[in-house]
Order: structure tokens, then C-alpha cells, then sequence
């Protein structure tokens, strides 16, 4: 991987980090690269359950694409450019891993970078957090799956109001609306996303995937299809070695020895 995406693994947590402070972490093709395959190796490694997505320098999270580079693959005649910048198949859409992502949101994180947001699961921000889709703005839309996230997300009307002024929400009001799930100070971030990973750590790891599974499945149907497919889920879950020791566990008034399996 480029210097421009970090990864690293501790215990059970992958450690997924933006570093290009000097451009406000915006994501060009090094760093789109580097997020594909941090996803795809949280997803095949068994001995990761949780990933953190951070970016390095407090002034952004992320400004959303490098506009710099974009522009640069404008200019190409269009007969000789090489592929859009953007994957197709990404984390905002496509890209399905059943672990959870918690995004630790500091400064400034708009257009792409609110979507890579909401491509993670549950999100912390820090107090200087301002996020918002501002494509409306460059004659765009938030075309990377904003539009549909943030209606699943936030309320429609401040949903709407979001995409259609590109105007940018301070963490307070992100997190009454339910876009974040917690603001923190800035020198806290970091320690709340760990401390809220290792909670999650100390569940099975299988029966954490199969939530959110059953969650993201059944939000898109009705709820008679969603409980069918919260049993199908179920049904995989119950058949694994973690379901035996829970049960085990608590029998014998010992914590758990999670195996993922």
C-alpha cells in the first residue's frame, strides 16, 4: 500500500488511516487503491472483527476527492483516459464486508469523504467536526451513494436539505440528527472509536456480522421479508462453535473464548 493509506492490525482491530493531511486527506487514486484493499482484508482475515477509519492531521477527516487529480483526468481527451479515478466497486457501494466500521470523523469531512463516512457502520466525531455534501455547489451531486445513504441515516426533510444547499452541519447537530453516534473532544477520538471497538470485541464476532447483516437486509424489505431474513441469519449463527460457548461460558462463570467460528 502508498504511504497515503496506513494500515495496521492490533489484536482484533485493523487500523485504516487517510494520510494526506497536507491535502486535507482527499482521496486520489493512491489512497482509493489502498481503501480497497484495507476493505477486502478486513473481510478475509478471521482475525480481524472490528476496523477503525481515522485520517491523519486534525484539520479534516476528508475533503472528498482529489479535485486536482480529477481535473487532470478531465483535460484527457476523452477517446485516451484511463478509468475514473473512483473505483465502481467501492466500500459506499458494492464493496460488502459483514464486519463493522467505526469512522472517527475529525475536522472537515464533506462530499466523498461524508460518504466514505457513511460506508462505515457507526461514526464518532470529534467537537471540530463539520460535515456536509457540497457537490451542489461545483455544478455536482453526491453521486457515490450520498444521496442514498443520508436519507437511510438522518431524517428526510434534513436530508434533503443537506444535498440540496451543500451547506455543512457542526457535530452537535450530526449527532441530534442520528448522522454520528457520539461527539467527543478532539485529543479523544481515537480513545472513544478503541474503546467502543474493544466493546464490541467482546462479543461474538459471528453474531456481531449476522446483526448487521440482518440489519442492512432487512432495512431495504418489508417486515415480514426482514424476519425471514433475521431467521435465515439466525439459523447460520446458531450453528457455530461461538454459539455453544456462550452458553458454556456463562454455565461455568467464565468470559467467553470467541473463536469466529
Amino acid at each position: 500500500m502508498s504511504d497515503e493509506l496506513l494500515y495496521e492490525k492490533k489484536g482484533h482491530i485493523a487500523y485504516i488511516t487517510i494520510n494526506r493531511p497536507q491535502a486535507l486527506n482527499s482521496m486520489n487514486k493512491a489512497v482509493w487503491e489502498g481503501i480497497i484493499k484495507a476493505w477486502e482484508d478486513v473481510r478475509d482475515d478471521i482475525n480481524i472483527w472490528v476496523a477503525i477509519v481515522s485520517a491523519a492531521g486534525e484539520k479534516a477527516f476528508c475533503a472528498g476527492q482529489d479535485l486536482k487529480e480529477m481535473g487532470e483526468w478531465m483535460s484527457i481527451p476523452e477517446a485516451e483516459r484511463p478509468p475514473f479515478p473512483i473505483p465502481e466497486i467501492n466500500p459506499m457501494k458494492g464493496l460488502w464486508v459483514p464486519k463493522p466500521f467505526i469512522a472517527a470523523i475529525n475536522g472537515i469531512c464533506t462530499g466523498g469523504g461524508l460518504e466514505f463516512a457513511m460506508a462505515c457502520d457507526l461514526r464518532i466525531a470529534s467537537e471540530n467536526a463539520r460535515m456536509g455534501l457540497a457537490e451542489v455547489k461545483q455544478g455536482l451531486m453526491a453521486g457515490n451513494s450520498g444521496t442514498q445513504k443520508l436519507i437511510r441515516l438522518v431524517p428526510f426533510g434534513p436530508a434533503l436539505e443537506m444535498l440540496m444547499t451543500g451547506d455543512f452541519i457542526d457535530a452537535q447537530t450530526a449527532l441530534r440528527s442520528g448522522l454520528v453516534n457520539k461527539v467527543v473532544p478532539q485529543a479523544e477520538l481515537m480513545q472513544a472509536a478503541e474503546e467502543l471497538a474493544i466493546r464490541i470485541c467482546s462479543c461474538a464476532p459471528l453474531s456481531v456480522q449476522g446483526c448487521k447483516e440482518a440489519a442492512y437486509r432487512g432495512i431495504e424489505v418489508p417486515l415480514a421479508e426482514g424476519l425471514k431474513v433475521e431467521a435465515a441469519v439466525m439459523a447460520k449463527i446458531g450453528a457455530s462453535e461461538d454459539a455453544k460457548e456462550g452458553p458454556r461460558a456463562f454455565a461455568e462463570k467464565r468470559k467467553p473464548e470467541w473463536k469466529g467460528k
